[in-house]
């Protein structure tokens, strides 16, 4: 293993040298400094970082915990914030928490040992909480994304949540429909209630009585199980579209459908929140509210290297992107039924 020392002696200089070049710090000249780098490159010499942050106090470590890696827009985020860290000359530590309040306290504890400089915080929901504020205990920077906490006082990109869901529903009531179930994430999840409310505002704009036995509440996660539509198609009424509040669930939801032999959407209309990122560009088929996913991860990394690297007392900003609402062939007119 090559030490300083190493370098030292190949170079001509002392340890101290060498250790001020690593460091940037001290008053050497700029042949000297040359010097002592092309021979750290000879011997292929990696400074130990963990060393230098005890030195300098900072890391150029960021840790982004998400929800769910496996979730398009999550991946399109990470990419967004992946880009702004390496722009900024920091390095990127991903960790994921299924949506679970353990898994994520136990990457905030990693979080806490591992001396970042911040953290891009997508929240599993409002449980989230505790982990926050064990984040602001230890006076460490992070900016909240896609999720609000209540009570807790940070930077946050959000999307318009409850715009997009309105949107939505109001294209679905224009086809005709009015049966319109939503298969939505719990309801301790910020962006699932906002969602809700978008869906029950639509209702109201357009005057349409709601049907609370059309609504279900499940994990944003995934579809496992899909008893709810069973209920939802033993009802004497049962929907003529759905609305999926995000896109995992609607990859449930259709093929869920299809296993009942219904077809998309000549037998039933379906919409989603959020989009497929470019894997959904091949064969596009879903109506979506499409969120900017990729400006999620660069605006909240954006303020987070403000936050590290300026006044960490400047109040707390909030930003809020619009979806945009993307019509494909997913849904379609209501025919009126025949006797």
């Amino acid at each position: 293993m090559i030490t300083i020392y190493d370098i030292a002696e190949k170079a001509g200089v002392s340890a101290m040298t060498v250790s001020r070049v690593i460091n940037n710090t001290g008053r050497i000249s700029e042949e000297t400094r040359k010097r002592v780098r092309k021979v750290m490159e000879e011997l292929h010499y990696i400074p130990n970082a963990l060393a230098r942050s005890l030195v300098s106090q900072k890391t150029n470590l960021i840790s982004l915990l998400i929800t769910d890696i496996t979730n398009p827009f999550y991946t399109t985020l990470a990419r967004g914030a992946e880009d702004a860290a390496k722009k900024a000359g920091y390095r990127l530590l991903f960790a994921n928490s299924d949506e679970d309040y353990v898994k994520e306290k136990d990457y905030v504890d990693m979080i806490l040992s591992t001396r970042v400089d911040g953290v891009l915080f997508a929240p599993a929901g409002d449980h989230s909480h505790d982990n926050l504020l064990q984040l602001q205990k230890h006076q460490i920077p992070f900016v909240v994304l896609d999720r609000e906490i209540p009570g807790i006082d940070a930077d946050v990109v959000l999307g318009d949540s409850k715009e997009g869901a309105r949107n939505l529903v109001a294209h679905l009531i224009a086809l005709g429909h009015h049966r319109i179930a939503l298969v939505n994430g719990k309801q301790d999840v910020s962006t699932a209630r906002l969602r809700y409310t978008g869906y029950k505002e639509a209702h109201l704009l357009h005057g349409l009585a709601l049907d609370e036995s059309l609504v279900v509440h499940l994990g944003f996660r995934d579809f496992q199980d899909d008893s709810a539509l069973n209920e939802l198609f033993q009802l004497n009424e049962p929907p003529t579209a759905i609305f999926a509040a995000n896109n995992m669930l609607a990859v449930g939801v259709i093929q869920s459908l299809r296993q009942r032999g219904l077809q998309v959407p000549g037998d039933i209309s379906v919409v989603c929140f959020d989009d497929f990122g470019p894997t959904g560009a091949i064969n596009p088929f879903l109506t979506v509210a499409a969120q900017p996913a990729y400006q999620f991860g660069q605006l909240g990394m954006q303020l987070l290297i403000e936050r590290i690297e300026g006044d960490a007392s400047v109040e707390s900003r909030r930003i809020m992107l619009p979806s945009e609402l993307i019509i494909r062939s997913s849904t379609q007119q209501l025919l009126p039924l025949t006797t």
